[in-house]
């Protein structure tokens, strides 16, 4: 499929008068008014609706502009919504592919990989990315209050082989800076942790979020930073994605990428190459690319291994070595990501 790829304008954090907040709580909620919107016809409201009954549908304005009107197969547009084949349910596709619920010590706390934890620091996400891995994932048991917090903490506490505490979700960015700026303090007194690793893709969806607030707390933090983005098309990187990604390097974070390998949206060469050159423009490296957890509702984006493989074999002849990003697999039970 022929890739139209967005120049970015320019953009400044003051050009935009509502908060992140307010942006968020705008986002388009209904599939009847995303396919209004971008001038779809009636024949996608039926599948539209069947898997937002399986999996709300959330797409905030600033991500939505950037979708190609009038256009079923615009790969931002595939991303975010829903079609009859969610409620597919086809062997192997699971409501828990990583089975992270058997890896929790406390609440909001994973501890799958030796010397680093995930805890879950809000549940909610700025963007329902249709191929979600933790679309099933029981939030409501996991979205633990200031006290509560205090078991995952003494757990990292008492743990000295823990280095790396990573912050995720949902989308970890989507709590209040006040609370992120609580749990980062608590986790910088902890002697033996030395990065904090922030999972986010609210910073591409709503680069607004990226403000004085959330600068405040991520330069204070003595812990080495990292962000990893999530971006799965260069389509998704405009001028406001760059400049959100200048304001995290200059709060001394290090920006890494995940993509997820999705049919029908990234897999061809073209797209990933462009995709990793418009990365790196923005100060952002390539890190993994994820085939498709097998998550109950995901099986159409699924790209088989021996394709990704190839596929990547031929992405070696367009790119840098440092701007390849490792073909992974999550695989339960093993003690790091599969090379492929």
């Amino acid at each position: 499929m022929q890739e139209n790829i967005i120049i970015a304008g320019q953009h400044t954090p003051d050009q935009t008068t509502a908060s992140w907040q307010q942006q968020l709580s705008q986002a388009v909620r209904d599939p009847a008014a995303l396919c209004q919107r971008l001038g779809l016809s009636n024949q996608w409201l039926p599948g539209a609706f069947a898997g937002h009954q399986l999996f709300d549908i959330c797409v905030p304005d600033a991500y939505l502009r950037r979708i190609k009107p009038n256009d079923p197969s615009d790969p931002l547009l595939r991303q975010v919504l829903p079609v009859e084949d969610e409620t597919l349910t086809p062997p192997g596709y699971v409501t828990d592919p990583l089975e992270e619920a058997s890896h929790q010590p406390a609440k909001g706390l994973i501890h799958k990989y030796a010397n680093r934890v995930l805890l879950i620091a809000s549940p909610a996400c700025a963007i329902n990315c249709r191929y979600c891995f933790r679309r099933h994932f029981p939030y409501s048991e996991n979205t633990p209050s200031r006290v509560q917090w205090q078991e995952a903490l003494d757990y990292l506490h008492a743990n000295n082989t823990i280095h790396e505490a990573i912050l995720s979700g949902g989308d970890p960015l989507a709590a209040n800076d006040r609370q992120l700026a609580w749990l980062v303090k608590q986790l910088d007194s902890i002697p033996h942790l030395k990065r904090l690793r922030i999972h986010t893709r609210l910073p591409v969806v709503i680069p607004d979020r990226v403000d004085s607030a959330l600068l405040h707390w991520l330069s204070n933090t003595r812990l080495q930073k990292v962000v990893v983005l999530h971006i799965n098309h260069p389509n998704e990187i405009d001028q406001a994605v760059v400049d959100a990604c200048v304001r995290l390097k200059q709060a001394g974070a290090t920006l890494l990428n995940q993509s997820v390998l999705l049919q029908g949206i990234n897999d061809n060469v073209s797209t990933l190459a462009a995709l990793s050159e418009r990365l790196f423009e923005a100060g952002v490296l390539p890190y993994y690319l994820h085939v498709v957890d097998p998550v109950q509702g995901a099986a159409h984006f699924d790209v088989p291994d021996e394709e990704a493989k190839a596929l990547v074999n031929q992405l070696l002849e367009h790119l840098p070595g440092f701007l390849m990003p490792r073909l992974v697999r999550e695989v339960p039970g093993r003690t790091s990501k599969t090379p492929l």
